[in-house]
């Protein structure tokens, strides 16, 4: 199948990729851009976002109806077409979100600030909410849309799409990643 994951990294691969980035999917004038935490070691030693055959992030797009079929980690450029990107807090992958630091994601919410007030994008949505209150010193945020702007861009907090997040199943995952999807269309970005 077109797309398809061919490269199945070693675990020596993985394990080399700790610090390494995966590029931003981004573009001016998005109708969404999604921020994770940081890579994975996987999604690092692969080069693409959400790489981990575990990681619900695609599926949950699909079911969302934000894709018409379920993309794979490697066809994740195609999201630009959508109107959609993909950048991170925390740009080096780590084994777990845990290793980072506070400081690491304070520097990283002034850097995502500044692309954020370049790339102008309709709408900011954080897959993870404990890193985005630290992130941004918001410690009582909740999932949903947040009261706060990121430059002119309203912002949602969604759940982390990792597979190691077992308060929300894909079924959860694809009703607030609809509701997000709807927002986005009801302000003109369909």
């Amino acid at each position: 199948m077109a797309g398809a994951p061919l490269n199945i990294p070693t675990r020596a691969q993985i394990a080399a990729a700790h610090g390494k980035t995966v590029p931003d999917i981004l573009t001016p004038g998005l109708k969404v851009l999604f921020v994770g935490i940081n890579p994975s070691l996987y999604s690092a030693a692969v080069g693409h976002h959400f790489g981990r055959p575990g990681n619900r992030f695609w599926p949950a797009l699909h079911a969302a109806g934000i894709s018409d079929r379920l993309l794979y980690p490697s066809q994740d450029r195609l999201l630009l077409e959508l109107g959609y990107g993909i950048t991170n807090i925390a740009d080096a992958a780590t084994a777990t979100a845990d290793e980072l630091s506070d400081a690491e994601l304070l520097a990283g919410a002034r850097k995502l600030t500044r692309k954020v007030t370049r790339y102008r994008p309709a709408i900011v949505a954080f897959l993870g909410v404990t890193a985005y209150r630290t992130a941004f010193g918001r410690p009582a945020a909740a999932v949903g849309r947040q009261a706060e702007r990121l430059g002119d861009s309203p912002i949602w907090v969604l759940p982390n799409p990792s597979g190691l997040n077992a308060h929300y199943q894909l079924v959860d995952l694809a009703r607030m990643y609809g509701e997000l999807r709807q927002a986005s269309e009801d302000m003109g970005h369909g």
